[in-house]
């Protein structure tokens, strides 16, 4: 809040008459500066938060910040009509610039009535608005910064009646969903419309310790359960980011949200009409990495590292993991091949050995929604052994969720490649490939694939003869020796029903040749209108 009287002389250096006017402009554009004054300030800083500009200017490129609705707010006046006080709207909004391409951007002012709604004619933002309209109509990324439970309770005494549900809904967010990147940090406490457009995201993020996001609160959930809970526990990273997989990545500090945000921007294109940038790459395209041809255990039980994996055949420093705590039996990350934008689909053998249980599969649909709705071809780093099984898998529903995996891996209209580092079975496997594109299968020689394992196929298929034998022991062990000779991926090669057997240390050259070609091909399909976007 503002408040001071106004210096209503003539100055002729001023302009004469015009000089009351350019004071009013100065006296509201300081009241906008203030917030919600020095005490709210510092208990936004007590808590461990920025305030909105201070987010504004550790996130965007300097002074690039060109504010739309500076004046949006409530004044009073005396009784000769002049102005003497100005509460600033509790959003703050407008264009910037981050890695020197333009963006929408806005965010709650929680210093401001706790950013709650603004009952203005037109909304700024944080409950749709002029905001997401700015990014609809030119084309550019949306940057939410959300610190606000959204709607209250007395908004009907102020309108006089209880609104329906969706007079300000979430048409546009959807829309952009399959338009322009639409990037989301929870910086406070997250409820209600803005929450809902945190999860409305293509990349969302909230910070450990100082950020929460639900449905609602802990009093509603007291009035509505009876259980007292604190906002950590019933929101934190540790539930909606590790737990649940609501938001996708978390921070240690509001500074590392804005790095994560910033350089997630830039693997993506501004509209899906464009396509994504492409970096200068001082990494050799030829690069073959020896550490390859061993990383792989000779015990095929045993674990090993799929993130220096992927290491090894991207460009140096280019990974980007996306969902790093969820869903841990796939790794989905962006990076780049010789400065490219591509999208890693990888198994995880220190999880489950890579199987496929719910989250991992809905982690898995996001990032391969997420790519083909902005042109990045996606390479997939196969060692699954199926579908999760047991009790827990099927009251998850696994079945349902993997099916889904297969079922947009054959939607997709980005070119895909396959490459299988060790297992690829049964329907899991299924989810690795696109039947209805071309079908690019490679394998490393450590590969191995069918219905299911050999060992769990023997035990199910010859289960009478293996009980009947005088050591079913014995028995069943000649049965896989006798059923893994066909299991040599040579032999499916042979057939050419994998298309090639490559040697592991030739990967990068090999993914970089195919990243480059699949870019020509996706410029030449670029079309005219925007793709249907990501599920939340």
């Amino acid at each position: 809040m503002h408040n001071r009287e106004l210096n209503t002389e003539k100055s002729d250096s001023d302009g004469g008459a015009e000089a009351p006017l350019h004071e009013e402009l100065r006296f509201r554009r300081l009241a906008a500066l203030e917030m919600g004054g020095k005490e709210a300030v510092d208990r936004q800083h007590a808590a461990s938060r920025l305030t909105v500009r201070e987010r504004l200017s550790k996130l965007i490129d300097v002074k690039s910040f060109r504010e739309i609705g500076t004046l949006a707010g409530s004044g009073e006046y005396d009784e000769n009509n002049k102005l003497v006080k100005v509460t600033s709207a509790p959003y703050v909004a407008g264009l910037a610039r981050i890695n020197g391409r333009p963006v929408a951007i806005g965010g709650e002012d929680f210093t401001v009535r706790g950013g709650t709604t603004f009952g203005s004619a037109r909304r700024k933002g944080g409950q749709g608005g002029f905001i997401e309209d700015l990014a609809h109509y030119y084309k550019i990324p949306l940057v939410n910064l959300i610190d606000g439970a959204g709607g209250t309770v007395t908004s009907a005494k102020r309108r006089g009646y209880v609104a329906f549900p969706g007079v300000h809904g979430f048409e546009r967010s959807v829309q952009l969903l399959g338009e322009v990147p639409v990037v989301s940090a929870v910086l406070g406490t997250a409820a209600g419309g803005p929450a809902g457009r945190a999860i409305l995201s293509h990349f969302s993020v909230m910070v450990r310790g100082t950020s929460q996001v639900f449905a609602a609160g802990p009093p509603v959930v007291k009035r509505s359960l009876g259980r007292d809970i604190e906002k950590e526990e019933l929101g934190g990273a540790a539930v909606a980011v590790d737990k649940a997989g609501t938001i996708h990545n978390a921070a240690d500090s509001e500074e590392d949200a804005f790095e994560q945000m910033a350089r997630f921007l830039s693997y993506l294109p501004q509209n899906v009409w464009e396509m994504p940038p492409v970096t200068e790459c001082d990494d050799p395209v030829d690069r073959c990495e020896n550490e390859l041809r061993t990383i792989v255990p000779e015990r095929r039980t045993q674990p090993y590292s799929m993130h220096r994996l992927i290491e090894l055949v991207v460009d140096k420093g280019s990974v980007f993991e996306i969902q790093p705590t969820y869903g841990k039996a796939v790794i989905t990350s962006l990076a780049r091949l010789d400065g490219r934008p591509v999208g890693i689909i990888a198994n995880n053998p220190k999880f489950y050995s890579g199987a496929m249980d719910a989250n991992s599969a809905r982690k898995q649909i996001h990032f391969m929604e997420l790519c083909d709705t902005f042109h990045i071809p996606l390479v997939f780093l196969v060692d699954v052994p199926g579908f999760m099984v047991g009790l827990k898998a099927e009251q998850e529903a696994t079945l349902r969720e993997g099916m889904r995996a297969v079922y947009v891996a054959g939607q997709l209209s980005v070119p895909t490649l396959t490459l299988v580092i060790r297992k690829c079975y049964g329907m899991a496997g299924m989810a690795t490939c696109n039947k209805n594109d071309i079908d690019l299968k490679l394998s490393w020689p450590t590969g191995e694939w069918g219905s299911l394992p050999v060992e769990g196929g023997v035990a199910a298929a010859f289960r009478r003869e293996i009980a009947n034998a005088p050591d079913p022991k014995a028995r069943e062990k000649e049965l896989e020796e006798e059923l893994n000779a066909y299991s040599s991926p040579f032999r499916t090669a042979e057939a050419f029903a994998v298309e090639e057997i490559i040697d592991p240390s030739e990967t990068r050259p090999i993914l970089c040749e195919f990243v480059e070609l699949a870019e020509g091909r996706l410029r030449v399909n670029l079309g005219p209108k925007g793709k249907a976007g990501v599920s939340p």
